[in-house]
């Protein structure tokens, strides 16, 4: 399903992704899951408090709802993902992040990832059809579409209530 304009994807399972070794993930794999699919950044202030949510809500939904958290980091915001794959890795598994960490993407532009702009076409900003900072949060309901989206100021505790209507 990969080389599908993000025009034409029904839902995220249209996409194909690379892991941080730059195998290729077929999003399909999460059909009938609940998601969150984030932005991330590893040197950004929001850093600390949003990973440990994230690894939080992990804790508690992963096993008992289902609930998949797809992070991309992105290097578009002042700067604060400047590590590659290999730093990226080595990152996650010092943080012990749970969740599944995807290759360094651009979440915006021309060269901007065609899931993220999929994403963004779906459910647009408050000012406009681009993403402003890091932890940029969509929640994707179980037939991979993308149902909401909340701001790098919404902590992943706060997406509770939401993920619960679609669960």
């Amino acid at each position: 399903m990969s080389g599908i304009d993000y025009k034409e994807a029904k839902s995220i399972y249209y996409f194909t992704v690379n892991d941080l070794d730059g195998e290729p993930v077929c999003l399909e794999k999460y059909e009938g899951n609940v998601c969150i699919i984030v932005n991330i950044a590893s040197e950004c202030g929001l850093t600390k408090t949003n990973f440990e949510e994230l690894k939080q809500l992990h804790k508690n939904y992963a096993e008992s709802k289902g609930l998949r958290i797809l992070a991309f980091p992105c290097n578009q915001f002042a700067r604060t993902e400047p590590g590659d794959s290999s730093s990226i890795k080595q990152y996650v598994k010092m943080h012990n992040l749970p969740f599944d960490v995807f290759e360094k993407i651009h979440v915006n532009g021309s060269d901007g990832s065609p899931l993220w702009k999929y994403l963004k076409l779906h459910q647009e900003g408050i000012f406009g059809n681009f993403i402003k900072w890091n932890f940029t949060k969509f929640i994707i309901d179980r037939k991979g579409k993308p149902v909401e989206r909340f701001g790098p100021n919404t902590s992943p505790n706060e997406l509770i209530d939401t993920l619960k209507k679609y669960w």
